[in-house]
């Protein structure tokens, strides 16, 4: 065997010297970032025609040819050289492959209206392909099923690190031709500020520069380990901060109670981020664990307090997360912050294994770390496929409360079956229609055929409902139809709140003999009227018009208060009663 076919099924990817190695490397890189860029441009101009265009008759390839666009030149670019060449085959094959199957799936979850793979799916399938990637590295490397633990945190941390100084590189690279293209067009030529302007250029030079910083990274590989070091060094010192934070959180909850926490709405993404912070930073102090990368003994005893606040925050997210479904059901955002509650708990209980565990210091860490990694790509890969789709699993949940009782059907969210949850939420719907149950099935059939949803959901409308806050002045009352309506007036959810409540008034304003309801705002007064069905509706506003004049509407609304004739009259024409639609404003002022 040559030694140029050694090196081709070796580590090596031909070539005898390594400066051979490099120039081929180089050519690789540049003709991914040249083809990545031809393809977005491609891709761009497929989305153009509106509704006629290529991307919207065709989104079930759009989607994939995009999302696989987009991330697979990442792999492509890292794995050159650094892989032996049957396995950066293979394992490019497999990603692509990955990445065009969950797109394709999530377009197809979709209700036929959907065109364009879900935000989510971007950027849970990133952050897979980014730590499958760095799995496999390290262990084709070793030649092993699972490689050293240096050798994974080697891995992953440079790549982190070339990742942003290669976008940092095409960022400063596009503010160079931005200032030259400057430069140009105030002297009179303003062809680079054309071309700057033209997909077919700016698409593959962007994916140029971003592939040449890469390589650029890649070779002086010492540079960028000197900056790595910086980086963590002095991100581990913030592990001190976040630790006393999240100490004096966790502390104080007994005495302030967790009534707080759970009206923010965010809870559990709260703390599960403020779990992350914390892996991120003990993992900036700990390193790769050998005993000469250890940091100052302070640094130390704060990684081992930080470890044990893990478990405690997680704990609060399954409590959010138990209680929230509990009262209202799955939805696709509780399963996939459930699923995020599960990765944490495994870095929790590894991480307080550590901290607690006599021995090498916080040496269980390190077999958390890559178990949590796999499970990590193994829940992404479920959740955005068929194996554990949310949209599915949050439809028949939400049917099966409907079904058994635990909702009633006037408080049931119908609107979610028919826009949230796709394919499997319109056959549910579907399903719901044929019921025997009247009510449920009169509800379904009316949510199926709307074309919009309704402002808020159901739950979210409740809440907002539960926060209006209205104060009669004296001697006048709220109606009890109104207040039993409140859910039907929109413009009272943000307007009328515990910190500005809304003040009443009860008038007859046009005399036909019924009283309309009055409300100040901080901004204006609104008025609404109840129809000859008992149904009250917003019929007017008023704004201030002077300067400075809606701080003291409020105020002057009670006890300042008259009311003046139209100075527009109604029109009837051909026995149709028009009314005057004044501009917004104030009027002009009087010539002297």
């Amino acid at each position: 065997m040559t030694t140029e076919a050694a090196n081709i099924l070796g580590t090596g990817w031909g070539g005898t010297t390594p400066d051979g190695d490099r120039r081929r490397i180089a050519i690789v890189r540049l003709a991914v970032g040249l083809m990545q860029g031809i393809v977005l441009y491609l891709l761009l101009r497929a989305t153009e025609g509106d509704s006629a265009s290529w991307s919207q008759r065709h989104p079930d390839l759009f989607a994939p040819a995009l999302l696989t666009t987009l991330f697979l030149p990442a792999v492509l670019l890292s794995g050159v050289g650094k892989l032996r060449l049957w396995v950066y085959v293979v394992w490019s094959l497999i990603a692509g492959a990955v990445l065009a199957l969950l797109a394709w799936h999530d377009i197809a979850r979709q209700a036929d209206g959907a065109r364009e793979a879900t935000f989510p799916l971007f950027v849970f399938a990133a952050a897979a392909l980014f730590i499958a990637h760095h799995l496999i590295v390290p262990a084709d490397r070793e030649r092993r099923l699972a490689a050293s633990y240096p050798a994974y945190f080697d891995a992953a941390w440079m790549a982190g690190v070339q990742g942003v100084l290669s976008v940092g590189f095409a960022g400063a690279f596009w503010l160079l031709l931005l200032l030259g293209a400057s430069l140009f067009k105030i002297i009179g030529l303003s062809f680079l500020s054309d071309l700057l302007e033209k997909g077919w250029f700016t698409l593959p030079l962007t994916s140029l520069a971003f592939a040449t910083a890469v390589h650029l990274t890649d070779v002086r590989d010492g540079l960028i380990r000197g900056v790595r070091t910086v980086a963590l060094m002095l991100l581990s010192w913030l592990l001190l901060v976040i630790t006393v934070l999240v100490g004096g959180f966790l502390v104080a909850l007994p005495f302030t109670g967790l009534d707080g926490l759970w009206q923010t709405g965010s809870a559990t993404a709260l703390v599960l981020s403020a779990a992350a912070a914390l892996i991120v930073l003990i993992n900036t102090a700990y390193q790769d664990g050998r005993p000469d990368h250890r940091p100052p003994v302070v640094l130390r005893y704060g990684v081992r307090v930080a470890s044990a606040l893990i478990a405690p925050l997680v704990a609060l997210a399954f409590w959010g997360l138990a209680l929230r479904i509990g009262q209202h059901g799955l939805t696709p955002d509780r399963i996939i912050a459930t699923a995020c509650a599960v990765i944490g708990a495994v870095y929790g209980l590894g991480y307080l294994f550590a901290a607690v565990r006599p021995g090498p210091w916080m040496k269980p860490l390190e077999p958390t770390n890559i178990l949590a990694a796999v499970l990590s790509v193994a829940v992404i890969l479920a959740l955005f496929s068929p194996i554990a789709d949310p949209a599915r699993l949050s439809a028949a949940d939400q049917v099966a409360r409907l079904e058994r009782g635990a909702v009633a059907a006037k408080d049931f969210d119908f609107d979610f079956l028919r826009f949230d949850s796709g394919k499997a939420g319109l056959a549910a719907l579907d399903r719901l229609t044929r019921s025997s149950d009247p009510q449920i099935a009169e509800l379904a059939r009316a949510a199926k055929a709307r074309q919009e949803r309704s402002g808020y959901s159901v739950e979210d409308r409740a809440t907002r409902v539960a926060g209006i806050r209205i104060q009669p002045i004296a001697g006048q009352s709220t109606p009890p139809s109104f207040t039993a309506q409140l859910g039907r007036q929109d413009a009272l959810m943000y307007a009328c709140t515990v910190g500005n409540p809304c003040q009443l008034r009860n008038l007859d304003l046009d005399g036909d003999g019924r009283m309309e309801v009055l409300l100040a705002t901080s901004s204006s007064i609104l008025s609404f009227t109840q129809n000859g069905e008992g149904q009250w509706w917003q019929s007017a506003i008023y704004a201030a018009c002077a300067p400075g004049s809606s701080e003291e509407l409020a105020k002057a609304f009670v006890d300042r208060f008259a009311v003046a004739p139209a100075r527009l009259p109604d029109l009837v024409v051909g026995g149709q009663r028009l009314q005057a639609q004044p501009q917004i404003g104030c009027a002009p002022p009087v010539s002297r």
